[in-house]
This record gives structure tokens, sequence and C-alpha cells, in this order.
């Protein structure tokens, strides 16, 4: 199914409130806030490949092209004024510099004509002028406040912790990046095409939400699939 037929087809899922915000979470991994014009992705981790080749664990050099591609296709379905990337953009410092020429292109273009803002992350904790953009620690857009790392803290968009859930489905277990979200926060999923995840039955998640009764909204190819964390298998 291509974007614009997954788009036709209905999908009650996706609407979040935060903070009283309606925003819209997408099966690709991405938040769009229609009221401002911003798609918000978290961990990219661009040129993950390149960096562990570089230390002699040879992976697919193709991570930073498929995540750009996925990012395009979002891009071009929303049209946002302005997009946000939650840190972890590079999966390290030297990653700006290994990226190819195309590579680089393809992000140019992404920026052209729209604000684009890379927050630090704690694998990108300083800014690369040569890559475009704005950099800051954190933004904040009215009730909601879009940073790297989760505090708990009311209003937050956060990434950082790579939500994953794993639910029970015809006897089987499926596992699937995933939002987690209350009426308060969003943790959002790993948008880069090699980054792992962390199960939401984590000390991690229970420590932020202080409680299982918060929602995960795990990616599937056409929709968003709703269910409570306590509904969710550990690892």
């Amino acid at each position: 199914m291509n974007l614009a037929a997954r788009r036709a087809a209905p999908n009650r899922d996706e609407a979040i409130a935060v903070a009283g915000v309606a925003l819209t979470a997408d099966p690709d991994g991405a938040l769009y806030w229609p009221e401002q014009g911003l798609l918000a992705v978290a961990d990219l981790h661009l040129e993950k490949g390149s960096g562990f080749a570089a230390r002699g664990t040879l992976l697919p050099p193709y991570d930073t092209a498929a995540t750009l591609l996925r990012l395009a296709r979002l891009i071009g379905y929303y049209a946002p004024r302005c997009v946000v990337a939650l840190g972890d953009n590079f999966h390290d410092g030297g990653g700006p510099a290994r990226l190819s020429r195309d590579d680089r292109d393809n992000l140019n273009a992404l920026q052209c004509g729209r604000d684009w803002i890379w927050l630090t992350g704690n694998h990108d904790p300083e800014p690369a002028p040569t890559i475009g953009g704005m950099f800051c620690d954190t933004l904040t857009l009215g009730a909601l406040t879009f940073r790297h790392e989760p505090t708990g803290a009311a209003g937050e968009i956060a990434g950082h912790l790579h939500p994953v859930a794993r639910v029970a489905f015809r006897g089987r277990a499926v596992g699937r990046r995933c939002f987690a979200a209350d009426a308060t926060r969003i943790v959002m999923p790993a948008f880069g095409a090699f980054t792992g995840g962390l199960n939401v039955r984590a000390t991690a998640f229970a420590d932020l939400f202080g409680t299982l009764a918060f929602t995960v909204y795990m990616l599937g190819e056409s929709r968003l699939y709703a269910f409570a964390a306590k509904r969710c298998l550990p690892d």
C-alpha cells in the first residue's frame, strides 16, 4: 500500500491528545501537530552503519539513505512548516562528516522552505553547523516541550528510550516499535533504520509514567494499534 492509499484508510488510533493539544501519531513513527504545522521525529541515528564500520563492525551502509527516504515521504504528505528532530540525530559526533554527497543533498532538499530544528541528544551533544537547520537543547511551544531525554514533565514530547511493545496475537508474540503515551506526555519511537528498542515493561517506563496505566500505540503497516501497557508482554 502506498502512502496516499494508506492515508485514505480509516485509522482511529492516530489521534493523541497531550496536555490538551491534539496531535497525530503516524504509523511510520512520526508525530504531527496540525495547528503548528510541525512534524517531529526522534532518534534518527544517521550514519550508524558507517560509525560501526569505522570501529570494525560491518553493517550495510544504507541506513541514512533509508531513514531520509522515509522522512521525505512523510514531509511530502504533511508538508510541514517546521521539522523537529528530537536528538540522537546522528549516531556519533563524526556522523555529519561521513554523510555521502547524495545523502547530504537529500537532507538539504528536505530542509528547503521550512524551519528545521535539531535538538541535541546524548549521542550528538554538540551542534553540527555543516548540516543546516537550527540547534537547541529543548523547544517549548505553548503547552508542549520537545526534548531528547524524558524527564516526566507535563506536556513533554521526548525520545531516547526507543520504546517497543510485545503483545500476544494468535498464539504468538508480536513485537513492534511504538509510541508510549498518556494524557500528559509522549515517548516517541526511534525513527532510524538501524535503531533497536527498549520494552515498555522495562523499569525506565514505569519510573517515567509512575504506573502501567499508559497506552502504547504499536506501529503497523497502515495504522497504529493501541494497547494498555499492562497488556504488553515483558521480554
